[in-house]
């Protein structure tokens, strides 16, 4: 309480502050330069109401028009600077390399220097003034904001919003604006306020020192130095000055934390009614599962460490059907999730590269022959600039912890609508409607009233099935899913799987499914690919992978699934795969399971083996899979 009653105050006081100094050439004041030196240190009365200086000025409009040149040096500086420094921190933390060079390092220079000895150092060199001052205030605080900018955007720049963002295609500068500047608001606001305060100390002080202010013009530093050598005879005049600025600054900080607070969504938690419909998704008519929509041959991504290079992923192949939902399954540090980041070209900016290899993907698949083909794209040859047109439109992504993709700073509906008008051109309302539309369709009841809330009032459940209708905004044929159940209790993970098996059926999309649950995939794949290492060691049907594994890593992580049959062995111990995954820049020779294996033999460690072909649509990577 006590603090809503001190910013209201603070507030009060600095709009009152703030309209004095504007409406104080029209106010009924007396002229703040006209002197009556019979008049000197007048006690206040009814023409004087604060009394006068020592040449007779009045000292209420000396401080209402003392407010306009210091409120104006300080706001215009602080804005310049603000503008200036943040656009600088964005661009120097998001893209970094030369453009943080280029951004960041002449800043340093400034900051090398005392603010106040470079201050006095300038306003001797060039003169003082008004606008001098302005302008000067407001270079040497870019560096104070372009730090703040810099540093929260590094801090955001790889959360899973900022990725979804990516995904759906979106351009760097609006990625910047619109994604990472409004998570990164609060502290600059804080900065702002400080820098506020600053430059009115700094113009006062200036002012005071016969370098800022000029006179005849009214400020409250050059109050503060007129009433100074008679302090003792006359204190009012030197507390007015000193009490407007210190409530100025005071206010302004006060204000400032209040506006942080206040565009913050998460401070304020609403009531929610318990729904009373609950919606189901829009069937629409399957297309035909005939020709490849995604085929990865040999893919190499690279990942630069100040330890090496290490290949993330090596030699990675494997194809998804429009209709088909391949699952891609191992321990963590496999590289299923970097085989998806590699398919959108999300992967990380400078230290990640795709080394080789293809990655085709066909806009028409679902049109292709048996005998033709549809004429395939190699995204792994596709410029970044030219990605957006992939990103969303053709090709999907859902990521793991919706309430981290998700932007916690906008409602639900903007962040549907900013999707849907990333790739086609509509108004406000029309996108808003479809946004509706695309909530109703993964099940989210009562959308109307949801498109209103933020990400941290809807429940986990709710909230992965808004990242599913944002990844699905523009119609992409191609949906991949980084384990977009694991952060959900086991009967929300049910839904999930049931909305995107249901999807995928109806709207005949290709779904790579990204998870190391081996129960979702019995329950979601059609085809498994199990990945070691970066590398596909066993690639087939879920039948056979689930029935007839052959290599012994695939055999380990099915052992180690919990059974609950019927004539189950209740005292049957689960299997735990011995050992650890190996660090990727010390692999070991030849086949890399062999360290964990139990059926190694020397030939193992030799020469790496080869995918071999089990059956027609069953591939394995083992010497002695013959064996199994």
């Amino acid at each position: 309480m006590a603090k809503h009653v001190t910013q209201n105050l603070a507030l009060a006081f600095l709009a009152g502050i703030v309209l004095l100094a504007i409406l104080a050439p029209v106010l009924p004041l007396p002229d703040p330069i006209a002197m009556d030196v019979m008049n000197r240190h007048g006690s206040p009365s009814l023409a004087h109401l604060l009394g006068s200086d020592e040449f007779g000025r009045d000292t209420l409009s000396r401080i209402a028009f003392g407010a306009r040149a210091s409120l104006a040096v300080a706001f215009i500086a602080a804005v310049l600077a603000g503008v200036a420094g943040v656009a600088l921190g964005l661009v120097g933390g998001y893209f970094g390399g030369w453009p943080e060079i280029l951004a960041m390092r002449p800043l340093d220079v400034i900051l090398s220097f005392p603010p106040m000895l470079l201050a006095l150092l300038t306003v001797a060199l060039i003169g003082p003034g008004t606008e001098t001052l302005t302008v000067l205030l407001a270079i040497l605080f870019v560096p104070t904001y372009a730090r703040v900018a810099f540093g929260e955007t590094l801090s955001v720049r790889h959360h899973e919003y900022v990725e979804a963002a990516r995904a759906l295609g979106h351009t760097a500068p609006r990625i910047l604006f619109r994604t990472i500047l409004p998570n990164v608001a609060g502290p600059i606001l804080v900065q702002f306020s400080l820098v506020v305060a600053a430059c009115i100390l700094l113009e006062s002080g200036l002012s005071f020192l016969g370098l800022g202010v000029t006179p005849p013009e009214s400020s409250w530093g050059l109050m503060i130095r007129g009433a100074r050598p008679y302090m003792y005879q006359t204190p009012a005049q030197l507390l007015w000055p000193c009490l407007a600025l210190v409530l100025t600054v005071y206010s302004v900080n006060r204000v400032c934390d209040m506006l942080r607070d206040r565009f913050d969504p998460k401070a304020t938690v609403r009531w929610l009614p318990v729904p009373r419909t609950t919606a189901g998704a829009t069937a629409t008519a399957p297309l035909p599962a005939v020709g490849k929509m995604l085929d990865v041959r040999d893919l190499v991504t690279e990942i630069a460490t100040p330890r090496g290079v290490i290949r993330a992923l090596d030699g990675v192949s494997f194809s998804v059907r429009p209709g088909e939902t391949v699952a891609l399954v191992g321990e963590s540090g496999s590289g299923k999730s970097m085989t998806g980041l590699s398919v959108m070209q999300l992967l990380p900016r400078r230290i990640g590269r795709i080394a080789g290899g293809e990655i085709l993907y066909a806009r028409e698949a679902a049109e292709q022959s048996a005998a033709g083909g549809a004429e395939a794209r190699d995204l792994a040859r596709v410029p970044l600039a030219r990605m957006r047109a992939y990103r969303g439109r053709e090709i999907g992504m859902v990521f793991q912890e919706p309430m981290a993709c998700l932007n916690p700073v906008y409602t639900v509906g903007f962040q549907l609508t900013e999707a849907l008008r990333a790739h086609e051109l509509m108004t406000q309302a029309e996108a808003r409607a479809r946004a509706e539309e695309e909530l109703r369709r993964v099940g989210i009841p009562d959308p109307a009233r949801r498109l209103n809330d933020y990400p941290h009032q809807l429940s986990g459940g709710m909230r992965q099935r808004v990242a599913i209708a944002i990844a699905l905004c523009g119609r992409p044929r191609l949906l991949i899913a980084d384990e977009p159940t694991t952060a959900l209790d086991v009967t929300v993970q049910a839904q999930i799987l049931v909305l995107l098996d249901d999807i995928r059926k109806m709207q005949g999309i290709g779904l790579v499914f990204i998870t190391h649950n081996l129960g979702v995939v019995a329950e979601i794949a059609d085809r498994v690919v199990v990945m070691y290492c970066g590398q596909v060691v066993e690639d087939g049907p879920v039948e056979d992978i689930f029935y007839r594994p052959r290599h012994p890593y695939t055999r380990g992580l099915i052992a180690s699934v919990p059974h609950d049959g019927g004539n189950a062995d209740k005292s049957r111990q689960l299997f735990s795969i011995p050992g650890t995954v190996p660090n990727p820049l010390d692999l070991p020779p030849g086949c890399r399971f062999t360290p964990r294996c139990q059926a190694a033999i020397e030939a193992c460690t030799k020469a790496p083996p080869a995918m071999e072909a089990v059956t027609a649509g069953h591939q394995v990577r083992c010497i002695r899979w013959r064996e199994f």
